[in-house]
Protein backbone atom coordinates (compact mmCIF):
# COMPACT_ATOMS: atom_id res chain seq x y z
CA UNK A 1 0.00 0.00 0.00
CA UNK A 2 1.23 3.46 -0.88
CA UNK A 3 1.09 5.77 2.14
CA UNK A 4 1.17 9.57 2.06
CA UNK A 5 0.87 12.15 4.83
CA UNK A 6 -1.01 15.28 3.76
CA UNK A 7 -1.65 18.67 5.25
CA UNK A 8 -5.38 18.72 6.15
CA UNK A 9 -6.02 22.29 4.98
CA UNK A 10 -3.60 22.57 2.05
CA UNK A 11 -3.17 18.98 0.79
CA UNK A 12 -0.27 18.33 -1.55
CA UNK A 13 -1.81 18.02 -5.00
CA UNK A 14 0.72 15.42 -6.13
CA UNK A 15 -0.60 12.98 -3.51
CA UNK A 16 -4.20 13.76 -4.36
CA UNK A 17 -3.38 13.00 -8.00
CA UNK A 18 -1.82 9.67 -7.03
CA UNK A 19 -5.03 8.74 -5.23
CA UNK A 20 -7.11 9.84 -8.23
CA UNK A 21 -5.01 7.63 -10.49
CA UNK A 22 -5.63 4.65 -8.20
CA UNK A 23 -9.39 5.35 -8.16
CA UNK A 24 -9.54 5.65 -11.94
CA UNK A 25 -7.75 2.33 -12.29
CA UNK A 26 -10.34 0.63 -10.11
CA UNK A 27 -8.33 0.65 -6.90
CA UNK A 28 -9.32 1.04 -3.26
CA UNK A 29 -8.04 3.81 -1.01
CA UNK A 30 -8.31 4.95 2.61
CA UNK A 31 -8.83 8.66 3.14
CA UNK A 32 -9.74 11.09 5.95
CA UNK A 33 -13.06 12.88 6.35
CA UNK A 34 -14.33 15.41 8.86
CA UNK A 35 -15.29 12.53 11.16
CA UNK A 36 -13.30 9.32 10.64
CA UNK A 37 -11.18 7.51 8.06
CA UNK A 38 -13.06 5.86 5.23
CA UNK A 39 -12.55 3.22 2.58
CA UNK A 40 -13.14 4.66 -0.85
CA UNK A 41 -13.46 3.71 -4.51
CA UNK A 42 -15.26 4.92 -7.62
CA UNK A 43 -18.93 4.04 -7.05
CA UNK A 44 -19.24 3.09 -10.73
CA UNK A 45 -16.52 0.42 -10.50
CA UNK A 46 -18.40 -2.73 -9.51
CA UNK A 47 -15.27 -4.80 -8.79
CA UNK A 48 -13.84 -2.12 -6.49
CA UNK A 49 -17.12 -1.87 -4.58
CA UNK A 50 -17.18 -5.65 -4.14
CA UNK A 51 -13.58 -5.52 -2.96
CA UNK A 52 -14.53 -3.13 -0.15
CA UNK A 53 -17.32 -5.48 0.92
CA UNK A 54 -14.68 -8.20 1.15
CA UNK A 55 -12.17 -6.03 3.04
CA UNK A 56 -14.84 -5.08 5.58
CA UNK A 57 -16.16 -8.67 5.80
CA UNK A 58 -19.61 -7.30 5.06
CA UNK A 59 -22.48 -8.99 3.31
CA UNK A 60 -23.18 -7.63 -0.14
CA UNK A 61 -26.51 -6.30 1.08
CA UNK A 62 -25.04 -3.71 3.50
CA UNK A 63 -25.55 -0.19 2.22
CA UNK A 64 -22.64 2.16 1.65
CA UNK A 65 -22.92 5.92 1.25
CA UNK A 66 -20.86 8.10 -1.05
CA UNK A 67 -19.24 11.51 -1.14
CA UNK A 68 -20.03 14.38 -3.48
CA UNK A 69 -18.01 17.61 -3.57
CA UNK A 70 -20.93 20.03 -3.13
CA UNK A 71 -24.69 20.44 -2.91
CA UNK A 72 -25.03 21.08 -6.64
CA UNK A 73 -23.36 17.76 -7.40
CA UNK A 74 -25.79 15.88 -5.14
CA UNK A 75 -28.67 16.70 -7.52
CA UNK A 76 -26.98 14.58 -10.21
CA UNK A 77 -27.27 11.47 -8.07
CA UNK A 78 -30.42 11.99 -6.02
CA UNK A 79 -33.81 13.63 -6.27
CA UNK A 80 -33.71 16.65 -3.98
CA UNK A 81 -36.99 18.22 -2.88
CA UNK A 82 -37.21 21.90 -2.01
CA UNK A 83 -37.47 20.92 1.66
CA UNK A 84 -34.38 18.69 1.48
CA UNK A 85 -32.43 21.38 -0.35
CA UNK A 86 -33.18 23.99 2.30
CA UNK A 87 -32.19 21.64 5.11
CA UNK A 88 -28.96 20.50 3.47
CA UNK A 89 -27.94 24.01 2.50
CA UNK A 90 -27.80 24.89 6.20
CA UNK A 91 -25.27 22.20 7.10
CA UNK A 92 -23.26 21.29 3.99
CA UNK A 93 -20.37 20.76 4.14
CA UNK A 94 -20.55 18.97 7.45
CA UNK A 95 -20.61 15.66 9.35
CA UNK A 96 -23.93 14.44 7.98
CA UNK A 97 -25.08 11.65 5.67
CA UNK A 98 -28.36 12.42 3.93
CA UNK A 99 -30.73 9.72 2.75
CA UNK A 100 -32.41 10.79 -0.48
CA UNK A 101 -34.32 9.14 -3.35
CA UNK A 102 -31.78 7.66 -5.75
CA UNK A 103 -31.30 8.95 -9.27
CA UNK A 104 -31.03 6.43 -12.09
CA UNK A 105 -27.35 7.24 -12.55
CA UNK A 106 -26.45 5.60 -9.23
CA UNK A 107 -25.60 1.87 -9.41
CA UNK A 108 -28.47 -0.14 -7.94
CA UNK A 109 -25.97 -1.89 -5.67
CA UNK A 110 -26.00 1.29 -3.57
CA UNK A 111 -29.80 1.60 -3.47
CA UNK A 112 -31.80 0.66 -0.40
CA UNK A 113 -35.00 -1.36 -0.77
CA UNK A 114 -36.81 1.98 -0.67
CA UNK A 115 -34.70 3.15 -3.63
CA UNK A 116 -32.76 5.67 -1.57
CA UNK A 117 -29.05 6.43 -1.26
CA UNK A 118 -26.85 7.98 1.41
CA UNK A 119 -24.81 11.01 0.33
CA UNK A 120 -22.19 13.05 2.18
CA UNK A 121 -20.42 16.37 1.60
CA UNK A 122 -17.80 16.32 4.38
CA UNK A 123 -16.18 19.46 5.74
CA UNK A 124 -12.72 18.19 4.86
CA UNK A 125 -10.50 19.48 2.08
CA UNK A 126 -8.90 16.14 1.20
CA UNK A 127 -12.23 14.31 0.78
CA UNK A 128 -13.71 17.19 -1.21
CA UNK A 129 -10.67 17.41 -3.50
CA UNK A 130 -10.82 13.68 -4.21
CA UNK A 131 -14.48 13.78 -5.25
CA UNK A 132 -13.99 16.97 -7.25
CA UNK A 133 -10.86 15.84 -9.10
CA UNK A 134 -12.24 12.37 -9.84
CA UNK A 135 -15.43 13.90 -11.22
CA UNK A 136 -17.47 11.02 -9.81
CA UNK A 137 -18.73 10.19 -6.31
CA UNK A 138 -16.45 8.24 -3.99
CA UNK A 139 -17.70 5.41 -1.84
CA UNK A 140 -17.66 6.23 1.87
CA UNK A 141 -17.67 3.59 4.59
CA UNK A 142 -15.84 3.70 7.89
CA UNK A 143 -12.50 2.01 8.50
CA UNK A 144 -13.12 -0.51 11.26
CA UNK A 145 -11.71 -3.66 12.75
CA UNK A 146 -13.45 -6.90 11.96
CA UNK A 147 -15.79 -6.53 14.95
CA UNK A 148 -16.77 -3.02 13.90
CA UNK A 149 -14.48 -1.03 16.20
CA UNK A 150 -13.56 2.30 14.62
CA UNK A 151 -9.91 3.00 13.83
CA UNK A 152 -8.48 6.52 14.16
CA UNK A 153 -4.69 6.06 14.18
CA UNK A 154 -3.08 6.04 10.70
CA UNK A 155 -0.24 3.73 11.72
CA UNK A 156 -2.63 1.15 13.14
CA UNK A 157 -4.80 1.39 10.03
CA UNK A 158 -1.74 0.97 7.84
CA UNK A 159 -0.53 -2.11 9.75
CA UNK A 160 -3.93 -3.83 9.46
CA UNK A 161 -4.88 -2.99 5.89
CA UNK A 162 -1.50 -2.68 4.16
CA UNK A 163 -2.00 -5.92 2.16
CA UNK A 164 -5.59 -5.12 1.19
CA UNK A 165 -5.68 -1.46 0.11
CA UNK A 166 -3.78 0.24 -2.72
CA UNK A 167 -3.19 3.67 -1.17
CA UNK A 168 -3.81 5.63 2.02
CA UNK A 169 -3.91 9.39 2.50
CA UNK A 170 -3.26 10.41 6.11
CA UNK A 171 -3.67 13.69 7.95
CA UNK A 172 -2.86 12.26 11.38
CA UNK A 173 -4.91 10.70 14.14
CA UNK A 174 -8.59 11.59 13.95
CA UNK A 175 -10.89 11.98 16.93
CA UNK A 176 -14.51 11.77 16.04
CA UNK A 177 -17.74 9.89 15.69
CA UNK A 178 -19.39 8.65 12.51
CA UNK A 179 -21.59 11.14 10.69
CA UNK A 180 -25.18 11.69 11.74
CA UNK A 181 -27.55 10.04 9.29
CA UNK A 182 -30.65 12.05 8.38
CA UNK A 183 -33.41 10.77 6.11
CA UNK A 184 -34.72 13.60 3.92
CA UNK A 185 -36.53 11.38 1.44
CA UNK A 186 -39.96 12.25 2.84
CA UNK A 187 -41.86 15.33 3.92
CA UNK A 188 -39.95 15.72 7.17
CA UNK A 189 -36.53 14.83 8.52
CA UNK A 190 -36.01 11.51 10.30
CA UNK A 191 -32.88 10.89 12.36
CA UNK A 192 -31.52 7.44 11.50
CA UNK A 193 -28.30 7.75 13.52
CA UNK A 194 -27.12 10.45 15.88
CA UNK A 195 -23.40 10.92 15.42
CA UNK A 196 -21.16 13.89 14.82
CA UNK A 197 -22.88 17.18 14.08
CA UNK A 198 -25.77 19.07 15.65
CA UNK A 199 -29.08 17.42 14.83
CA UNK A 200 -31.32 19.90 16.64
CA UNK A 201 -32.22 21.64 13.38
CA UNK A 202 -33.85 18.42 12.15
CA UNK A 203 -35.99 17.80 15.24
Amino acid sequence: MEFYELHPETPQLRYINKAIEVLREGGVIIYPTDTIYGFGCDIFNHEAVERIYSIKHEAGTKLFSFICPDLKDISKYARVSDYAYKMMKRCIPGPYTFVLPAAREVPKKLWSKRKTVGIRVPDHEIAIMLAKELGRPILSTSVTKRRGELLFDPEEIKSIFNPHVDLMLSDGALKGKPSSVVDLSGDKAEIIREGAGDISMFL
